[in-house]
């Protein structure tokens, strides 16, 4: 009966991405939005490979603890893939194994981690995750399945999203900041569905250049 029921409940989910595959993002699109992510991608990691390496040192520096965090996220057809981080948090920050989502004045931020989330620097390393083709360079924030399921029990629509590849740019990210609350993150599900709704290249493209602005003049989002 278990059995029967995933298996029903994974022919709807698959029913609405195919559905909303055919009426919102065609087949050369998304050619043409994978093509464009490898090959900036490719370019963000030579680019900023300087800066990837002060990085890293200065997170090791601080405490001694690894620079790269890693974490299972869900993804492109509600698959989970494993995205990468520059460490912002102290090493124990869920030692009683439970998610917590990061909240304004975190006391498990450390001092280094504060500026790379204040600035987005702990980022950087999701350039693999979207060389890799886990991710794309905007998209919806890819979240724990932990939240998600908690997300779909107040709105299921979260399902349509899971014909997208995760972004590492957003507008959700960009307009409702980091997600610290369970109404922040249904606020975020909402714009995501409206950025689903629209979405085409020279949107993208938009986005980017408005979070690169954002980063660049030090705007907190």
């Amino acid at each position: 009966m278990r059995k029967t029921v995933i298996a029903t409940r994974s022919s709807e989910v698959e029913a609405k991405v195919q559905t909303c595959d055919r009426e919102i993002i065609g087949v050369p699109t998304r050619m043409v939005k994978r093509g464009l992510d490898v090959l900036a991608s490719l370019c963000g990691m030579i680019v900023f490979s300087p800066l990837f390496f002060i990085v890293w040192l200065a997170v090791r520096l601080e405490d001694g603890g690894p620079a790269i965090f890693s974490q299972q996220r869900v993804g492109y057809r509600g698959r989970e893939f494993t995205l990468y981080k520059f460490r912002s948090m102290v090493v124990s920050s869920e030692a009683d194994g439970q998610p917590a989502l990061c909240q304004k004045n975190d006391a498990r931020l450390t001092r280094v981690g504060r500026f790379l989330r204040d600035h987005h620097l702990d980022e950087l390393p999701q350039l693999w995750n979207v060389l890799r083709g886990d991710m794309s360079f905007v998209g919806p924030r890819p979240e724990r399945r932990f939240f998600v399921e908690r997300i779909k029990a107040v709105n299921p629509d979260y399902e349509l999203l899971y014909q997208l590849r995760p972004g590492l740019f957003s507008s959700a990210t960009l307009y409702n900041g980091y997600t610290d609350t369970l109404a922040k993150m249904l606020e975020r599900l909402r714009m995501d569905l409206e950025y689903l709704h629209n979405h085409s290249l020279w949107l993208d493209t938009k986005i980017i250049f408005i979070t690169v602005i954002s980063i660049i003049t030090g705007k907190k989002f």
